[in-house]
């Protein structure tokens, strides 16, 4: 089966030209059969041999365990051999098995990576795998998320929100800021609209060129506009875009060819006029919501940021324990051991259950990949981020008003390699949110107690809330490296206690 004849984006360079395609599509799943989605991996995987794009060695990567992973899960067959009786073998045992959570995760994985690609061939790749998953599984939440991404990715904002929307009809936490997304693309789709009837009110003549031929009536403009007649250029140009709006053609498409109309405008016009400062505002409104979301409080309930001195002072001659989020702190009865501490520190997806993990969180350390638990009350919130740009976005889109009195600021970003300055020559993996805080609270060395309580590094499993129980215990940490850190410092182990003061 082919994706492409289905949702394929433009790619002519004109950006009017996307309102030819065919029909849009919507986040209404389109069934698929694992065996057919199995094969168009194994097929994939083999372009990929030899690529030096990084994103698509990753995806490569993950097709490959994938593979692996389908191989092992295939029936004993005594007869046939070569590569193409193994996709045939494979994909009976699958086809027949049903789903399983090892497979569902895998696909998932590889569709994430496709989608992260960008390129058509890979965006055809995911569509197929997620019609896969949520043909097996209609009711996966990482199926209908990874859809909502996808749509958003294909230029389909109205499907992306649709599909956005079953998502978190299917979850209570929104650790992944989906709530946030679906308000900034409807507010969007609303200041594109308004634009929109602006362009219609003020360019009337414009009415006229809308239900022509897309291409050609935007290459009218355009010539119009070269020989001096913008009158003329302005009526076809904005018919086009009209035209392209009413054909619902792809975002990204529309989108250029606005800006490319404003621009024309601000060059005809040395002073804008009343009508195009409007029109500009609106569209920088659009596409900052689309980009970020809306923001309600800018001052997120009146938070402070503190700095590394602020945050010394703030945990100076106080006893600290961190909790693991491994699987033998939900069993651990130790939950009024912990509260008993100073300053409970907890990570990223915690879980609470008051009798083995006790109730109090005073510090909550999160990666800023995701925001489960931001909205859970706090007197200090640690967001840990390796680049810059991308923690301020993290920080905008997802911090809660009012659920954190101290926020702490760029010093406090990465711990490791910003204070610590452990370069990847020194400290090659990335440091995990728990080796941040660890290495940080051990480096300021104001705490008369230092407890680490049922870090096994994950070797009894994870204890997460729900939504998080899903992601995988991710390869890029080196957990045995910080096993051996805390290890070299620990004054003495005690059960699931290791103190380090």
């Amino acid at each position: 089966m082919t994706v492409r004849s289905r949702w394929s984006r433009s790619r002519t360079g004109d950006p009017a030209s996307a309102a030819t395609d065919a029909g849009p599509p919507t986040a209404q799943v389109n069934p698929a059969e694992l065996e057919d989605c199995l094969r168009a991996c194994a097929v994939h995987s083999g372009k990929l041999v030899g690529s030096l794009d990084k994103r698509r060695t990753a995806l490569a990567e993950k097709l490959r365990e994938l593979l692996a992973l389908w191989a092992a899960q295939e029936q004993p067959q005594p007869a046939a051999t070569g590569a193409g009786s193994l996709i045939r073998r494979g994909a009976k045992a699958v086809s027949g098995s049903g789903l399983s959570n090892e497979l569902l995760d895998a696909l998932l994985a590889v569709g994430n990576k496709a989608l992260d690609c960008g390129y058509d061939d890979e965006l055809n790749l995911a569509l197929l795998i997620n019609d896969t998953v949520l043909t097996q599984r209609k009711n996966s939440r990482a199926g209908w998320r990874l859809r909502g991404r996808l749509l958003e990715a294909m230029g389909r904002p109205a499907a992306a929100v649709e599909a956005f929307d079953r998502y978190l009809s299917l979850t209570q936490e929104d650790g992944f800021g989906v709530r946030a997304k679906v308000a900034g693309l409807r507010t969007a789709q609303e200041r594109r609209g308004e634009l929109l009837a602006l362009l219609e009110r003020t360019v009337p003549d414009a009415a006229a060129f809308a239900a022509g031929p897309t291409t050609d009536v935007w290459a009218e403009g355009l010539e119009a506009h070269s020989a001096g007649d913008w009158d003329a250029a302005q009526a076809r140009l904005v018919g086009a875009l009209l035209a392209m709006d009413r054909a619902e053609a792809p975002e990204q498409e529309f989108q250029e060819a606005l800006s490319h109309y404003l621009d024309l405008c601000t060059g005809i016009h040395q002073r804008p006029t009343p009508e195009l400062t409007e029109a500009i505002a609106l569209f920088a409104e659009q596409r900052r919501n689309r980009m970020r979301g809306p923001l309600s409080d800018p001052l997120f309930g009146g938070l402070q940021w503190i700095s590394l001195g602020e945050f010394r002072n703030r945990i100076a001659g106080k006893s600290v324990c961190l909790i693991a989020n491994s699987g033998k702190v939900g069993e651990s009865a130790m939950g009024a051991e912990i509260d008993a501490y100073d300053l409970v520190v907890r990570f990223n997806s915690y879980k609470i259950d008051a009798v083995h993990t006790g109730k109090r969180t005073d510090i909550h350390v999160s990666i800023h990949k995701h925001g489960f638990n931001w909205d859970q009350p706090v007197d200090i919130r640690l967001i840990f981020g390796g680049i810059s740009g991308d923690w301020k976005w993290s920080l905008r889109n997802r911090l809660v008003p009012g659920a954190q009195k101290y926020l702490g600021d760029e010093s406090l970003r990465w711990p490791v390699r910003t204070i610590g300055k452990l370069g990847a020559d020194v400290w090659p993996a990335i440091p995990t949110s728990g080796f941040n805080m660890l290495w940080l609270l051990d480096f300021l060395d104001v705490s008369p107690t230092l407890d680490l309580i049922g870090f096994d590094f994950y070797e009894s499993g994870a204890y997460r809330i729900d939504a998080a129980m899903k992601m995988p215990i991710t390869s890029v940490h080196e957990y045995t490296s910080e096993k051996a850190w805390v290890m070299e410092r620990a004054q003495s182990v005690s059960g699931m206690r290791i103190s380090l003061r």
